[in-house]
């Protein structure tokens, strides 16, 4: 399967060796920012069973190299758990410090929505928080999402109240 470049680094599906690189990237998000409301940094075995779960569905799990290195990771896992949500994604992305605005997250993001696609996804859902910062949201403005609502001071986070933007886009008809 061609998977999507940028300039500088490639994609291609996550393998077992990388979740030690996607938890310490996700890491950083946790203890750092309001971006995940997440307040527990998962270990590199909760890591393995979300790599088990998601792939085992069909569903891609990504990772971005540069140089060799894995710098940013997204996947597309179930939006909810009843079983009526089954042909609707949510996707998660993320990216090392250091390597944002380099087309790493578009490549990453334009690989979730093709294999999503090809996995039977119907709809993808983006939760994004609402961090101050407008670059999660353009990304994903940029491959087609819509925003279909906010939900307002949702997550408490380092102290603050965190609203989150929710958008959509559909991968493929019936």
């Amino acid at each position: 399967m061609d998977q999507p470049t940028a300039p500088g680094g490639a994609v291609r599906p996550a393998a077992v060796a990388d979740l030690a690189a996607v938890a310490e990237i996700y890491a950083h998000y946790v203890t750092h920012t309001v971006a995940t409301f997440e307040e527990v940094v998962p270990d590199e075995a909760a890591w393995r069973e979300r790599h088990r779960e998601i792939t085992g569905r069909g569903l891609p799990f990504l990772v971005a190299e540069d140089a060799g290195t894995v710098v940013g990771y997204a996947y597309a896992g179930a939006w909810r758990p009843k079983p009526a949500y089954r042909h609707t994604v949510e996707d998660s992305l993320y990216l090392a410090p250091g390597h944002t605005g380099r087309g790493l997250g578009g490549a990453l993001l334009a690989g979730v929505l093709a294999g999503a696609a090809r996995a039977g996804a119907r709809q993808m859902v983006a939760v994004i928080a609402d961090t101050g910062v407008p670059a999660s949201a353009a990304l994903h403005r940029r491959h087609g999402f819509q925003e279909v609502g906010r939900l307002a001071e949702v997550g408490h986070k380092h102290g603050r109240w965190v609203d989150t933007l929710l958008m959509q886009r559909a991968l493929g008809a019936d």
